[in-house]
């Protein structure tokens, strides 16, 4: 019997993870004794904070591992709007928060809730690898938006308006960007703005990596320009990235009253509640003095200058400096070789792991991690530099 023949035909277009497939053959590799340099990873290398990690452990001593309300335990609802708040300007209600399984599990069940078959969603590339693959899940229908590295990779306004038609129903908005990545101004965010209220469009926007930006700039969240905007936007976050906590799996997510309560019965019938113990540990981790980012944010800034510094001197590389989030997309068009390629050769010939810009969207591009010790960024400098010259 074949099997495959009797799959749900939903999954007939679903690509596999392009950067979970990459690190997976790394992870291999390490295993069996090779020396493999990884910056290729998608979670900073410090381990979760100390004070998270014990108020996992009094949830787990307290007996908290029973059951909870779907959409998030009450006092964790609360800090979320709290910090919505303080650090975005947005005003809700603790019914206006869903809490999930990761801001991956957020985004896809925001997807489920608002995409019909034949709906259009605008997604600007290069993009995050998992976005059109929730929409094909959907039975919705990607239409890409092209970027610039002139632009640092930032959606043109104009753009926007030339792919907008009936059946477009959402834009989808990463600031800042995984894996360009580009941070959004203020101006520029409230043009977008001002299109998708004129054309009654959702915004999907992904700030998972609000905390990590560099250079003296602000994050700023689309959501905050009014109600019309607000009232359109769903807006995505979680605890992965900025606290470390990528295998604990807990986001959120802030929308309407409507979206909200849909996403939540949805969640009624898929996961349930997200794990009781990370909760509490969720709820240690949005106490965090702002101390704790700007000492992280400190030293990323200084890796990737460092990263920057060498690649910049590399031949047939091209690095676009990011100013937020911890990854450096760089063109590598001039060794006329795919992304794929490029990755493959890299992990097998030097024991160094990047990621093939082709599941992005840009396979004249590969992307490289940055959260790697300082150490290993060395190293792994070393050999992608090596490799280049004798290509």
């Amino acid at each position: 019997m074949n099997v495959d023949m009797r799959l749900a035909d939903r999954l007939k277009k679903v690509n596999p993870s392009s950067t979970l497939a990459i690190t997976s053959k790394a992870k291999k590799l390490k295993s069996e004794g090779f020396d493999i340099v990884t910056l290729a990873a998608g979670e900073p290398d410090f381990d979760t904070p100390d004070f998270v990690k014990l108020a996992a452990i009094e949830a787990i001593n307290s007996g908290f591992t029973k059951y909870t309300p779907t959409s998030g335990i009450p006092e964790l609802k609360k800090l979320i709007c709290d910090k919505f708040k303080k650090d975005n300007s947005l005003e809700f209600s603790p019914n206006q928060i869903v809490v999930s399984c990761g801001a991956k599990h957020s985004l896809f069940n925001t997807f489920l809730v608002l995409v019909n078959p034949g709906d259009e969603v605008l997604i600007p590339f290069p993009y995050w690898v998992s976005y059109p693959e929730m929409v094909s899940l959907c039975q919705g229908t990607a239409r890409f938006i092209k970027t610039s590295p002139k632009n640092s990779f930032k959606l043109n306004p104009s753009d926007l308006i030339k792919q907008i038609n009936e059946r477009t129903k959402i834009l989808v908005l990463n600031s800042p960007s995984n894996p360009t990545g580009c941070v959004y101004t203020k101006d520029e965010l409230k043009e977008i703005a001002d299109i998708c209220v004129k054309n009654n469009i959702f915004v999907i926007s992904d700030e998972i990596y609000e905390k990590l930006i560099y250079d003296g700039l602000t994050h700023v969240s689309i959501a905050s320009f009014g109600k019309e905007i607000k009232d359109l936007t769903i807006t995505v976050n979680g605890f992965s990235k900025s606290y470390s906590m990528t295998g604990w799996r807990l986001g959120y997510l802030g929308a309407n009253e409507v979206i909200a309560e849909a996403v939540s019965r949805l969640q009624d019938h898929s996961t349930s509640n997200p794990n009781s113990i990370t909760q509490k540990a969720g709820l240690a981790a949005l106490n965090a003095p702002e101390e704790f980012f700007s000492k992280i944010c400190t030293q990323f800034q200084e890796r990737r200058d460092y990263c920057i510094s060498r690649l910049s001197k590399m031949p047939k590389i091209s690095p676009i400096i990011p100013k937020g989030a911890f990854y450096i997309f760089c063109d590598i068009s001039k060794t006329n070789l795919s992304s794929t390629q490029v990755a493959n050769r890299l992990l097998e010939e030097k024991y160094l792991s990047l990621i093939p810009g082709q599941g992005f969207g840009a396979d004249d591009y590969v992307r490289l991690s940055f959260t790697a010790s300082n150490q290993q960024l060395e190293k792994g400098m070393d050999r992608l530099q090596d490799w280049l010259t004798k290509l």
